[in-house]
């Protein structure tokens, strides 16, 4: 099996390297992939510096879509079986990631999800947070029929047929979401694993009470777009 670890990062010198080493500390054969998105620090300096991980510099930032489709594209073209989408600010534990494969390993999946809220964790979100989540995993249950825990949930993998359908067409803003329902009316497998997470090591989110509000009307109408395209629509 070969399996990639796409790190996507913006601004994310304070913890890239230790999340890199975390990494090899518990998937000595996982190879590395970080996508420096136009970092205005020294985040891929610091993800070179290990020695451990390939670096891809975008000369621009493109956002998590663009750095995502831009790592899928990677796993495509060197052939790997399983991605996975790893953050670079320390929240995903690499400790997890065996929970995170099993079902694709089992070939019982075609996607994973690593969910904070699939049972009781430690893991505890603000409040504007909590109620993105939760009219997400309503939104995708309205459209799918399915229900997820976590659809805002950023550590996931993903097998070599969704890697190949990724490189091609990969949502662009705040994807996680819009991911899911493509994933699910175009009958892939989807299925979602309890983890433990943690807060940043460094750094600060973007997303604050006022932009979760841009986050979910942004989101929505891209679902919303989605869904009118159909199962069979093109992408």
């Amino acid at each position: 099996m070969k399996l990639l670890i796409i790190i996507p990062a913006y601004n994310e010198e304070g913890s890239i390297a230790e999340v890199i080493y975390n990494i090899k500390q518990w998937r000595k054969e996982a190879d590395i992939l970080v996508v420096n998105d136009g970092s205005r620090d020294r985040t891929g300096e610091k993800a070179e510096a290990t020695g451990l991980a390939a670096v891809i510099h975008m000369p621009v930032n493109v956002g998590i879509g663009g750095a995502m489709q831009t790592g899928y594209m990677y796993a495509a073209r060197g052939g790997y079986d399983i991605a996975v989408q790893l953050d670079g600010d320390g929240q995903h534990d690499p400790k997890e990631l065996d929970k995170l494969l099993a079902p694709l390993l089992a070939d019982e999946a075609d996607c994973c999800i690593g969910s904070r809220f699939l049972a009781r964790t430690s893991y505890r979100s603000n409040w504007s947070r909590r109620i993105g989540i939760r009219f997400f995993s309503w939104m995708v249950h309205w459209m799918t029929g399915r229900k997820a825990t976590d659809p805002t949930s950023g550590f996931r993998a993903v097998n070599r047929r969704v890697i190949e359908l990724f490189a091609r067409y990969y949502p662009e803003d705040y994807p996680e979401v819009e991911a899911i329902v493509l994933l699910l009316r175009q009958r892939y497998r989807l299925a979602e694993t309890s983890v433990q997470m943690h807060e940043r090591q460094a750094g600060r989110s973007s997303i604050t009470p006022l932009r979760s509000l841009y986050y979910m009307a942004k989101v929505s109408l891209a679902v919303l777009m989605t869904r009118m395209r159909g199962a069979g629509g093109s992408l």
